[in-house]
């Protein structure tokens, strides 16, 4: 297990998950996201290529709806 952050808050994940995996077992499932590690974005078609490593940091963002 490594010990990461997603959004701000710790959490301890699988580093063969896929960063596609690690999102939907966490409950971000929606179309509608945008995710960050490290401050850098990552394509939708890079999740599945996507592994996280000790230390990371995510940011998973949703739109904000309103006016």
């Amino acid at each position: 297990m490594i010990s990461i952050r997603v959004n701000n808050e710790p959490r301890q994940c699988d580093p063969n998950l896929s960063l596609e995996c690690l999102l939907a077992f966490w409950g971000f499932e929606s179309t509608q996201i945008a995710v960050a590690v490290n401050e850098s974005f990552v394509p939708r078609s890079r999740y599945s290529d996507c592994h996280l490593e000790n230390g990371d940091r995510v940011e998973v963002l949703a739109p904000v709806q309103g006016g």
